[in-house]
C-alpha cells in the first residue's frame, strides 16, 4: 500500500483556513498530482481525476461566474460528488461561490482557502507531497558526502564504517547519517538520504561512544540530507575471492525502484579505507565526466598488442 497524507497535515503545513467541511479533514491524499478543475467547470468530466486535491483559483472561479443558476448547481454537484477526493483549495484569497459551500457541507467535503497566488500554492503543496508521498526505506549504513558526491557506504556491523566516516570527516568531508539511513525516491527516481532526528549528526566509534560530529567539528562538517550517487561496500577480505582489479567491470544495486553504482572494497589490514572511498569518489566524477582510466588502460594494451603482432620481427 502506498503512502498517504491527511488534508488536516495540509491545513497545519500552509495555515489554509478552512471554508467549511471541518469533519473531511482527516480525509487522505493519495498523490502529490494536483488539479485545476476548468474543463470541468465547462461540463466535461469524462477523465476528471477524482483523486487529486482540487485547486480553484481565479480562472476558474471567473469562468464559474459567468454559468447560469443550474449549470452552477450541476457543475459543483458533479464536482464535489466523489469522496475520494480529497478537498478543494480556492486561492489568492478569493471568495468562495456560496453553492461550494452548500454543497461541499451536504458531502464532508472540506474547502480550503489560501492568500498565495494560484501557481505559488500548486508548486510548494506538490513539493511538499511528493516528499511526503514519496516511497521510503531505512537502509543500515553510513552516509557521507565526500567531493561533493553523495556515497552510501554498507558493509557488515564492525567491519569500519562509522571508523571510515570519522576519517573522511577528519580529511574535511561531511556526515549526513550514521548506522541508519532513511532514504527516499523523488518523482524522478532521485534518491536523497538523511538521519533519523533521534540519532542527527551523531557517530558510534567502538570505544570510544557515541560523538556529536556537527558539535566536534563545527557546522561544515554535516549536513542534513543528500542526494545518493554511489554505493560503497565494504567486505571482509577474502583470499579465494577474485576482485576487480581494472575496474572494468561497473556492478550496480537497487534501492526502491532505482539502481545505483556499487564499489566493493575488502577490508584488510594496512589499506586506508578513507582515501580509497575518497579516490573511489573522485573516480566516479572522471566517469561522469567521460573518462575511464580502465578503459583508456585496456585500449592502449590492446593497441600495443596488436602492433606487437604486426611487427615482422
Amino acid at each position: 500500500m502506498g503512502k498517504k497524507t491527511k488534508v488536516s497535515d495540509l491545513v497545519h503545513n500552509f495555515h489554509l483556513e478552512v471554508v467549511t467541511g471541518e469533519e473531511g479533514l482527516g480525509r487522505l491524499i493519495k498523490v502529490a498530482d494536483m488539479y485545476r478543475p476548468g474543463l470541468e467547470m465547462a461540463g466535461y468530466f469524462a477523465y476528471h481525476p477524482w483523486e487529486r486535491v482540487q485547486i480553484l483559483g481565479r480562472t476558474e472561479l471567473t469562468f464559474f461566474e459567468t454559468l447560469s443558476a443550474e449549470e452552477r448547481r450541476d457543475r459543483l454537484t458533479k464536482l464535489c460528488k466523489e469522496e475520494e477526493t480529497p478537498c478543494m483549495i480556492v486561492t489568492r484569497g478569493l471568495n468562495v461561490p456560496q453553492e461550494l459551500i452548500r454543497e461541499a457541507s451536504e458531502r464532508g467535503l472540506p474547502v480550503l482557502r489560501s492568500p498565495l497566488a494560484t501557481t505559488t500554492l500548486v508548486s510548494r503543496i506538490t513539493d511538499y507531497l511528493e516528499n511526503k508521498l514519496a516511497p521510503t526505506t531505512t537502509i543500515h549504513g553510513v552516509l557521507v558526502e565526500v567531493y561533493g558526491i553523495g556515497m552510501l557506504i554498507t558493509g557488515s556491523s564492525g567491519i569500519g564504517k562509522s571508523e571510515t566516516a570519522l576519517e573522511l570527516v577528519k580529511r574535511g568531508h561531511r556526515l549526513i547519517a550514521d548506522d541508519a539511513v532513511e532514504i527516499h525516491q523523488t518523482a524522478d527516481h532521485v534518491l536523497v538520504g538523511n538521519a533519523p532526528e533521534l540519532i542527527k549528526y551523531l557517530l558510534e566509534i567502538r570505544g570510544v561512544g557515541i560523538i556529536n560530529v556537527m558539535t566536534l567539528f563545527g557546522a561544515g562538517a554535516i549536513r542534513t540530507n543528500k542526494k545518493i550517487s554511489l554505493v560503497i561496500r565494504l567486505e571482509t577480505w577474502q583470499q579465494d575471492k577474485e576482485y576487480d582489479r581494472l575496474g572494468l567491470d561497473e556492478e550496480l544495486t537497487r534501492i526502491i525502484d532505482t539502481d545505483l553504482p556499487l564499489v566493493t572494497i575488502p577490508v584488510r589490514p594496512g589499506r586506508n579505507l578513507a582515501v580509497i572511498i575518497e579516490v573511489a569518489g573522485m573516480n566516479y566524477r572522471l566517469k561522469r565526466m567521460g573518462y575511464n582510466a580502465a578503459l583508456q588502460f585496456t585500449n592502449k594494451l590492446t593497441e600495443s598488442i596488436s602492433g606487437d603482432l604486426d611487427d615482422p620481427e
